[in-house]
């Protein structure tokens, strides 16, 4: 049985480690059949379960694909391993295949794990991939170099001619060919009497390395034999006076040890030669001291630091971890330098079960601040705005800061810390700090005009008794109050009066009834109705205290009697109250109707016709109630025990408290009066219920941390830093609740700031001059004197400020660079020039012309011969002369001028707030040029010099952008509409157009040349407010030229004129057409006097009333009475007329019409913001007509109740700035070119007509030009040998200080070395060994220069972006017998850019005797060897082919075979040459057939016989005619020759000769047989 494993499932279970994945496993017999799990092994059994990563979405952030570069492209074949073949059948180039390895890693520590976590949210990136292939480029080299010049000296030498490559070989192409050729000259040598064949050279071999003196060498003094070998372990214990080694040697103590060198004579073909053949007059150093190599010692590793990374986060990115040693012993000589002195790593301390859970930031802000115009309307005009009777649109803003939140321990749950911290913490954008706002602003109520005054009542019916009597009138609201605590104007006015009445009788009259007969006096019956003072009928016995009359009597004309109309109304009163100046007064008027007959009562005399009284007797002192606004919302006692959970208007309240107001009595054009005098039942209330507000404390946040202190210690004589910390206010205090603090911002002096400390290096002597050990000086060519150049050494400590001995790390860190240790010094020899020590400079003259100079003077000098050679100034100089240094500088400009800059508002810091100074975006600034300051020698020096600042200032303006400028609103106009509703309209005027980006103008009709904006507003006019008033009409004017009875129709008239009724017209005249048109009275009319004895009917009443719904069908009556009877009562007129109630005729129905919403209109006081859109209702009658409200009223209409609504007028926002970032540091630290940068943000974006953003959010300004310092090494000198010609040397350089501005366009100057700093690493080397061959030598030749740049390139189009160069050395032999032991030809490529596909192609020349010149050419015209294909190569000598081997013929520089002069072709059927015939009549010189050799024929002579050949084949492929014509002509010699046969076969008669034989002529073809 063995057991079947299935394949593992996913992963299941909690994100990360905790994962379970399981696969099923099955005991199965080797048969195939599955069977119960007791018959496999139990221990052998399989895992069935595994721990794994389940991976969710936040493992993004720890595991990624790491992907390789792809391998070199292999060809498809041959892509897994096997040898690929050369390939020879490339044309362009070849399919391959490109491998990469692809890995699913954790970033944390790079460890490799399943590719299916990587899977999880990135596909697996492919491992292979096609690529191509170019075919083998073989490498290709230039042409060669002309051969060098032999020597015409005694010497036999060689010369050579090089070259280089071009391009390297790729892809599988040939290897490069030699790039040396060589020869033996081919020059005769002619030796002179004396002169050698060879030349001989000093050689000198390298220095061996520093090592201290060996026992021998120390012990057995003036012995001259020198060992040479390799050092000896064993050390010297001896102190010489010299020398002074030790066993335990302190830091920086210095072993002085000296090296050795060979010298050796060499002669020009290579071998050595006696020395004395390369004696000459100064013989090399073979011995010099030297300093013994020191490695750096460094202290053991510190501990690690504790992980950076404390706490866990979802990212779970690595901490870092440091540790840190010191320097023990410091590198001396050539030994190693010190290593790194600290060293990271990443760290996971554990894993996250461990840590404590990392902070997380929020971001906060606090409340919103009040709403405020002015930050809207600076934006627009900078002029300054009464600030407390602005409202609409506004901004607000608020403090956006960031908090962070912990979890707390065990719970899980977070717990938010309120404390600001630094905002770069928070990431993801901040909420927004502003934003639109409306402060409302106060609306007009709108109240009707006044009613007529009412009639005189008792202030209380109910109760009158000693009370005061008043007339009062009415108005009502319109419109109400919006946004505001004022209340409405009083709405009741009352006038004090005498004649006050509750109730009386409304008397009607009745019919004239006479007492005896038709006529004559008589008796009216008076009805009664008991009506209050609003007109309303009430019980009679109201009225029963004031007695009324029931019959009232009367006359009634008879037939011959004058008649009289009946009095007409009162007409209105003139005044509506009486003063000193004027009284009220009304009349009233009758008319004659009929004239009196014979014996008839006369009319009474005209003045009896009209009658006046007077009216409005109460004097003009009106009274009204005023009340102040409603005081703010406090607690009562009476109403605290309702303050425990109520609700007010289904909103839950902190309470409900009372307001109160004050009243007053008012009297007009007065002022305030008693109270006593309004009416007290019309009192306004003085207490109201209302909601108690919420106290709101102040809250604001901890204050922050402490700003930190620098880690980083400060020297002595440092400003004193602060740190500083604040808090933010989230809430402000509001009714009642506790203030704000005043401090919210706090500073103080950094305390434990680490004191620098100090460090100082401390030299000691000079130790004395060590010179090589006398045993080695003396035992090389005797010599004995101690003297020439050696080293000195000297000790170097570390000491703190208290002169304690200090750790070395120490001094490196905080001070210069470590001094010297060992310096080079002389032991003067005998014939060496001394002289004394330099003086000092002498003083310098402020002039910038001077100099300075030092001296020094001779010593020691005895013989003569030494004098001479010292005094030598040329070499041994005596004095030194510098340039004084000048204080005279130059500026020079650099770069553009910047962008103007605005200066920006400082930020004041006081104690507890800080205030935050203007930001200015435009006007007046200053832009900057940077300047470079050089002195009087052109050196770069500190701009400071020559300008405080480093710039050269310009005034500039930023032009301010101007808004559009129209006119204040004009006036509004009047009312279109006298009655009802109508149109107002006000406009603007264009002042100033807009320019620098400033606000647009609204819409203007520019092409009509209209620069106006109007704003039509609905208006409503009340519809009594002018009215038509009549004077009663003229008497009837009878014409009496036609009529002598002076009765009958006539003609009266009456004037009439349009009156101002509304308050304060007093009825005065207005033009008429303010008054109704379609209503304006008649001013003439007929009219009818009754002659004697006709019926007088008196004027029509007025007409019945129709319903409310008109109906034809229903009709309405008036009537009239007759007034006197005639003598025959059948001619009098009926007395009832009737019509049927039609629409729009005599009936008519009315409604409440609203006109369309008005615009959104502002207050006055805003411009944008919240505003109110308003319609007007008025009365309208079925006809179209607007009438007065109380029409509409008096059916009791149901009124629509929204007639105002709140709208928005879209503010126009400016794009609002942040200040002004700070400069950024310089781009460069030095030199021209570099840029500082500030930038600004967009706070808040444009909105509605706003001005846009400027396009300018970041600032450039070049920096001032500071001078560079650089450390610039030198050329290399040439091999130095230090003696000899030939053998090891060194090569220097230099390393120069010098002074630049970063371009390449100015020379450097050379200045102090202290400038520059500290020296650069080892890595530039200024000193190098080198070798310099000698002759005979095999050696390299310098390098080539780099060659121009090639692509690889298929087809002519380029197979990569970067292409590469090649340069290479070849070797140079001078001697063959050397050449063994030459170096290999060296290559070196490097990649390139804006390189060029290249083409080559064979290029021939002419033939010349079939011969010709064929090379590889380059498409830019370089002849080189290599890239051309083989395969394609030209031939260099002309072959015929097949080869020319018949008799006479010869091959053509055409490559057919023709023959020599004298001879025809005959040519085969596939066009070759048959054979060469021999042209009859021509004696020419046979060839040599035996040998074959083919003699060249005259060309010309060639040309004209070869017309002559025999071509039995025509161009189409038939024979040609006379072919037929030579086979028929040879058939017939056959015949002849067959007959001529039998003839000789005959039996020959006796004595007959036989003829000789001929050799027969035959065309056919024989094969190979001589003709």
């Amino acid at each position: 049985f063995l057991s079947f494993l299935g394949h593992w499932g996913r992963c299941i279970g909690d994100c990360g480690s905790g994962g379970i994945r399981s696969r099923a496993v099955w005991c199965v017999h080797v048969e195939g059949w599955t069977t119960h799990h007791s018959n496999c092994e139990l221990r052998d059994k399989p895992e069935n379960q595994r721990s794994c990563l389940k991976v969710c979405d936040w493992h993004l952030e720890l595991f990624e694909w790491e992907v390789s570069e792809w391998q070199l492209c292999v060809l498809v074949p041959f892509a897994h391993g096997e040898v690929k073949p050369r390939t020879t059948d490339c044309v362009t180039a070849q399919h391959g295949l490109q491998h990469r390895s692809v890995h699913c890693i954790q970033k944390l520590n790079r460890t490799v794990v399943a590719n299916e976590i990587c899977e999880y949210f990135t596909p697996h990136p492919p491992v292979e991939q096609a690529c191509l292939i170019p075919c083998p480029r073989d490498c290709v080299v230039s042409e060669f170099s002309k051969w060098s010049e032999c020597s015409k000296d005694c010497v036999k030498r060689l010369q050579h001619r090089t070259r280089f490559i071009i391009s390297p070989p790729l892809y599988g192409g040939s290897n490069c060919p030699n790039l040396t050729e060589s020869r033996t000259c081919d020059v005769p040598i002619t030796c002179t009497f004396g002169e050698e064949e060879y030349t001989y050279s000093l050689q000198v071999g390298p220095w061996s390395k520093c090592r201290l003196p060996h026992l021998k060498e120390v012990s057995v003094i003036g012995r001259t034999m020198l060992d040479f070998s390799s050092d000896s372990a064993e050390r010297s214990t001896f102190k010489l006076h010299s020398y002074k080694p030790h066993h335990h040697s302190k830091p920086w103590d210095v072993e002085i040890g000296y090296q050795t060198r060979q010298i050796r004579c060499t002669r020009s073909d290579g071998k050595n030669a006696m020395l004395s053949l390369c004696m000459q007059e100064t013989i090399p150093l073979t011995f010099q001291s030297c300093v013994m190599p020191k490695d750096c010692e460094t202290s053991v590793w510190s501990a690690w630091s504790t992980c950076s990374k404390t706490c866990h986060s979802g990212d779970l990115s690595p901490g870092f971890r440091s540790r840190h040693r010191s320097i023990k012993y410091i590198a001396v000589g050539i030994g190693k330098e010190c290593p790194e002195l600290e060293e990271k790593e990443a760290c996971n301390i554990g894993g996250k079960e461990f840590l404590h859970p990392c902070p997380r930031f929020s971001w906060r802000t606090s409340e919103w601040k009040a709403c405020q115009v002015t930050l809207l309307l600076d934006q627009q005009d900078p002029r300054q705005y009464e600030h407390t009777a602005l409202c609409g649109g506004g901004i607000q803003v608020r403090e956006v800061y960031c908090v962070q939140s912990v979890i707390e321990s065990g719970t899980h749950k977070l717990k938010e810390v309120t404390r600001p911290i630094d905002k770069k913490f928070c990431v993801g954008p901040a909420p927004s700090a502003s934003q639109l706002c409306n402060v409302p602003c106060p609306s007009d109520c709108l109240v009707s005009s006044w009613s007529a005054w009412g009639p005189c009542v008792h202030e209380n019916c109910h109760d009158h008794q000693g009370k005061k009597g008043f007339r009062m009138r009415q108005r009502h609201v319109v419109m109400e109050l919006v946004g505001t605590s004022q209340s409405c104007p009083h709405l009741v006015e009352s006038i004090p009066c005498e004649d006050q009445l509750c109730y009386q009788w409304v008397i009607s009259e009745g019919v004239c009834v006479p007492d005896q007969g038709k006529c004559g006096h008589g008796n009216r019956i008076l009805t009664a109705i008991c009506k209050n003072n609003k007109g309303e009928e009430v019980s009679p016995t109201l009225c029963s205290e004031f007695p009324h009359p029931e019959t009232m009597v009367c006359e009634l004309p008879c037939a011959m009697d004058c008649v009289i109309s009946d009095w007409s109304e009162w007409s209105s009163c003139s005044h509506s109250c009486s003063s000193k100046n004027a009284e009220g007064k009304q009349s009233r008027t009758r008319s004659t109707l009929a004239l009196p007959g014979e014996g008839g009562k006369p009319c009474p005399p005209h003045q009896a016709l009209q009658e006046y009284r007077l009216c409005n007797e109460n004097i003009c002192t009106q009274l009204y109630w005023e009340t102040s606004p409603w005081g703010s919302c406090s607690e009562d006692t009476l109403v605290t025990a309702l303050n425990a959970t109520i609700t007010w208007n289904g909103e839950a309240t902190c309470g409900v408290g009372i307001q109160t107001r004050k009243v007053f009595c008012m009297k007009n054009n007065f002022g305030q009066v008693t109270n006593k005098r309004c009416p007290d039942s019309l009192r306004p209330e003085t207490v109201r219920p209302c909601l108690l507000p919420c106290k709101k404390d102040c809250v604001v946040t901890p204050f922050s941390e402490w700003t930190r202190c620098p880690m980083t210690c400060q020297h002595d004589n440092a400003t004193a830093i602060k740190q500083s910390r604040y808090r933010i206010i989230i809430q402000n205090a509001a009714n009642g609740g506790q203030d704000c603090p005043d401090t919210l911002y706090e500073e103080r002096e950094c305390e434990d700031i680490p004191v620098c400390p100090v460090y100082r290096w401390k030299t000691h002597k000079w130790s004395h001059c060590v010179l090589v050990p006398d045993s080695v000086r003396q035992g090389i060519l005797g010599i004995n004197e101690a003297c020439g150049r050696g080293l000195q050494s000297r000790a170097v400590v570390c000491l703190s400020n208290n002169n304690h001995a200090a750790d070395v790390t120490e001094c490196m860190k905080w001070t210069e660079p470590m001094p010297s240790l060992v310096q080079e010094c002389v032991i003067p020899c005998k014939e060496d020039c001394t002289f004394t020590l330099w003086s000092k400079f002498t003083a310098c003259s402020s002039d910038c012309e001077s100099t300075k100079s030092r001296r020094r003077s001779l010593t020691g000098t005895g013989r003569s011969r030494k004098r001479d050679k010292c005094q030598n100034t040329v070499v041994y100089p005596q004095v030194e002369t510098e340039e004084c240094p000048c204080e005279t500088f130059i500026t020079q400009h650099h770069g553009n001028w910047s962008d103007c800059i605005i200066a920006e508002g400082k930020t004041e810091l006081k104690l507890g707030s800080r205030v935050q100074g203007e930001t200015k975006h435009c006007g007046e600034g200053v832009r900057l040029r940077a300047i470079a300051c050089y002195d009087k020698t052109g050196k770069l020096v500190d701009p400071s010099y020559c300008s405080s600042s480093g710039y050269i200032e310009e005034r500039c303006v930023i032009p301010c952008p101007f808004d559009c400028k129209l006119s204040d609103w004009s006036s509004w106009t009047a009312c279109s509409s006298s009655c009802g509703t109508g149109m107002k309209i006000r406009s603007k005027w264009l002042k100033e157009k807009p320019y620098d980006g400033g606000r647009p103008c609204p819409t203007l009709d520019l092409k009509n040349q209209v620069r106006q904006v109007y704003e039509a507003v609905p208006c409503y006019t009340e519809c009594n407010q002018y009215s038509w008033v009549v004077e009663p009409w003229s008497p009837c004017k009878i014409n009496s030229e036609q009529n002598s009875l002076h009765c009958g129709e006539g003609i009266q008239t009456r004037k009439i004129r349009c009156v101002n009724t509304s308050e304060g017209g007093e009825d005065e005249s207005v033009p008429i057409t303010l008054c109704d048109q379609s209503e304006i009275p008649k001013e003439t009319q007929t009219c009818n006097l009754y002659c004697p004895n006709e019926c007088v009917m008196s004027d029509w009443g007025q007409w019945s009333q129709c319903p409310q719904v008109c109906d034809p069908n229903i009709m309405q009556t008036r009537t009239r009475n007759m007034l006197r009877s005639p003598l025959n009562i059948n001619t009098c007129p009926k007395e009832t007329q009737m019509q049927p109630c039609v629409l729009n005729q005599n009936c008519f129905q009315y409604q409440y019409n609203l006109t369309d919403w008005s615009t959104c209109q502002l207050s006055e006081n805003a411009t944008c913001g919240q505003g109110i859109q308003r319609r007007l209702l008025n009365c309208i009658r079925s006809d179209g007509k607007s009438v007065n409200m109380n029409y509409c009223e008096q059916l009791n209409l149901e009124k629509p109740e929204q007639l105002s609504l709140h709208c928005l007028v879209e503010c126009a926002v400016n794009c609002q700035l942040s200040k002004w970032s700070a400069w950024s540091e310089c781009s460069n630290t030095c030199g021209i070119g570099g840029q500082m940068i500030r930038s600004r943000s967009i706070i808040m974006q444009v909105q509605g007509e706003g001005r846009l953003c400027p396009t300018q959010l970041t600032q450039y300004r070049n920096c001032p030009v500071k001078p560079c310092y650089t450390w610039i090494l030198g050329e290399w000198s040439l091999c130095r040998l230090e003696g000899g010609q030939c053998g090891e040397g060194v090569q220097i350089r230099n390393l120069t200080c010098v002074v630049h501005d970063a371009s390449m366009s100015v020379p450097t100057k050379q200045v102090e070395n202290a400038l520059c700093g500290e020296l650069p690493s080892k890595d530039n080397a200024l000193q190098l060994p080198c070798s310099v061959p000698c002759p005979g030598d095999c050696h390299l030749t310098g390098w080539s220069e780099w060659s121009s740049c090639e692509l690889t390139c298929i087809d002519g189009r380029s197979f990569e972006t970067t292409g590469r160069q090649s340069r290479s050395r070849t070797f140079i032999i001078q001697s063959f017998e050397n050449q063994d032991s030459c170096p290999e030809q060296v290559l070196e490529t490097r990649p390139c850019s804006g390189g060029k596909c290249y083409n080559y192609a064979w290029k021939t020349s002419l033939w010349r005797e079939n011969e010709r010149t064929v090379w590889c050419q380059r498409s830019d015209g370089v002849n080189v060897t290599g890239g051309c294909p083989v395969q394609t190569q030209p031939a260099e000598i002309r072959h015929c082919n097949p080869e020319c081997k018949k008799p006479f013929s010869y091959c053509t520089q055409s490559g057919v075979c023709s023959c020599e002069r004298g001879y025809t072709e005959i040519m085969r059927s596939n066009g070759f040459l048959d054979y060469c015939m021999k042209v009859p009549g021509l004696d020419d010189k046979k060839a040599d057939v035996k040998t074959g050799k083919n003699k060249p024929v005259n060309s010309k002579m060639h040309d004209i016989f070869k017309g002559w050949s025999i071509q039995p084949f025509n161009p189409d492929g038939r024979l040609k005619i006379w072919v037929y014509g030579v086979s028929a002509g040879g058939f017939l010699i056959i015949l002849f020759l067959i007959c001529t046969s039998y003839l000789v076969c005959k039996k020959p008669k006796p004595h007959q000769s036989t003829p000789p034989q001929q050799k027969p002529l035959t065309l056919a073809y024989d094969g190979d047989m001589d003709m």
